[in-house]
């Protein structure tokens, strides 16, 4: 697997090692100034072909599933400042080894990749890959080693711009596979606790950073902005990207997100809004323009399903730029190597970062 990944990233990167930040001028910006780029199921290693073909054969629609990520810490070198973790519970371990997608690569004949040589899902803690049994592959299984590759970029590359991090928790039943554990309010509760036993405190924007002597986050945000920029460079920001259901279920153990690490996906009006995740910029166009003028920060998409790479369509992108969205994520950073495209996400075709408005 190590050499497939060296390969994988010579594929993606070859052309593009000396892309680095625009040269912005970031005096005075507040952290929702600034634009960022960053990539979608960023852990993502590609399904093995005899798989793909096998899912592709079931229903067109897996074709969506054609589409892979280079590790953490290579995307970040590249310059993107946007990431986004799915994560499984399994406070027991090993509820997710041997997945069944491994089967279908056998019956192909063909010997699969080797697949958690370590026996990293055999261990307790939450898990990180998209799908359970098919998209099973991933950078890091483990949410801890995702964090603690996170905080050695972070150490050595002091002072970058805040590194905002979407999280799903996984837990839909999907036919033909087993059933994850469901993400209860005990189980939510282990995102702040392993993010915590990793992530010091200096290196976090949490809701109380941002919320000040206001009685909401909502309020501080709407009145007071967000923090400068250079308050909160070399830092993360992680957000709950979830229903009501599950937000309420988090905020069971942080209420008024009163210690917690996490913002949450609330819609604005509530005493907890103030990052917001709307992912069609063309429809909700008119709407992210409306929440980012009122001081929220807003996660959309330039592309989604592999659709826009597969026909080199740059609108959804341009209409998330102009939006203002403050992160903009996407799965081709560098063209895809699975079908014929050029299609790739930059600011003026070389950057992953600016200040909004200028140049």
């Amino acid at each position: 697997m190590k050499l497939v990944n060296t390969l994988l990233l010579l594929l993606m990167t070859a052309p593009y090692f000396n892309v680095t930040a625009q040269k912005n001028d970031f005096a005075g910006a507040k952290l929702n100034d600034i634009q960022v780029i960053g990539s979608h199921n960023s852990y993502k290693i590609a399904i093995e072909k005899p798989l793909m073909d096998y899912l592709k054969a079931k229903s067109a629609a897996l074709s969506s599933l054609e589409y892979e990520h280079i590790p953490l810490t290579d995307q970040l070198n590249m310059g993107l400042r946007g990431l986004e973790l799915d994560v499984f519970h399994d406070p027991n371990g090993g509820y997710h080894s041997d997945p069944g997608g491994l089967d279908i690569v056998r019956a192909s004949g063909i010997t699969p990749l080797p697949f958690d040589e370590e026996e990293k899902l055999k261990k307790p803690g939450l898990k990180i890959f998209h799908v359970q049994e098919i998209d099973f592959r991933s950078h890091q299984l483990l949410f801890k080693d995702a964090l603690m590759e996170l905080k050695k970029w972070s150490d050595k590359n002091k002072g970058h711009t805040p590194i905002i991090i979407t999280m799903n928790t996984k837990d839909a039943k999907i036919p033909q596979t087993r059933d994850p554990l469901v993400f209860d309010t005990e189980a939510l509760k282990n995102l702040d606790d392993e993010i915590r036993a990793i992530i010091p405190q200096e290196k976090l924007i949490t809701p109380d950073f941002v919320r000040g002597k206001r009685t909401t986050l909502e309020k501080a945000v709407l009145k007071d902005g967000w923090p400068k920029l250079d308050a909160v460079k070399g830092k993360f920001l992680f957000v709950l990207d979830e229903g009501d259901e599950k937000l309420d279920l988090y905020l069971e153990n942080f209420p008024n997100l009163k210690g917690a690490v996490l913002f949450v996906n609330k819609e604005e009006g509530n005493p907890e809004a103030a990052f917001r995740i709307v992912n069609d910029p063309v429809a909700d166009f008119d709407k992210i323009r409306l929440l980012v003028k009122s001081g929220y920060m807003v996660r959309t998409r330039a592309d989604g399903d592999t659709q826009e790479a597969r026909t080199n369509d740059y609108g959804r992108f341009e209409k998330a730029k102009a939006s203002g969205a403050q992160i903009i994520t996407t799965d081709y950073y560098a063209p895809s190597r699975f079908f014929p495209s050029n299609y790739k996400i930059r600011f003026d075709g070389v950057s992953f970062e600016r200040i909004k408005n200028r140049g």
